[in-house]
């Protein structure tokens, strides 16, 4: 199961009362792309019927089930910084990781690598 961290629960919690919006919550998902494989997303969503739905630190998290295959495990965390802050996964089924965090190869090998923004 994927964690969050005191200060990523809060962050989210955070964002989502801005939002003024109980009824969602937070999904977080991999895709095939990115310079290693697959890549992390985070989104505002209602849970689809197929969906893992844990509450975490006061917070509905949802995940799909091919999401949740490669997002075993990890934990996302939150941190504040003036260059470089955000959220991040310490994922233990990421082989290798993009430099900038946003993209990783699975220890299966599976993903196509691809260009991705961040120039790594």
């Amino acid at each position: 199961m994927i964690t969050l961290t005191p200060k990523a629960a809060g962050k989210v919690k955070d964002l989502l009362a801005e939002k003024n919006r109980d009824d969602l919550a937070l999904r977080i998902f991999v895709s095939p792309g990115g310079c290693r494989g697959f890549s992390y997303g985070m989104a505002w969503d209602s849970p689809a019927e197929d969906d893992t739905v844990v509450e975490l630190g006061g917070v509905r998290v949802c995940l799909d089930p091919m999401s949740s295959v490669y997002l075993e495990g990890a934990e996302v965390d939150f941190t504040e910084a003036l260059m470089g802050g955000g959220f991040t996964i310490q994922n233990p089924n990421a082989a290798s990781t993009c430099g900038c965090g946003q993209s990783f190869q699975s220890k299966d090998g599976e993903g196509s690598p691809h260009s991705c923004s961040c120039g790594h």
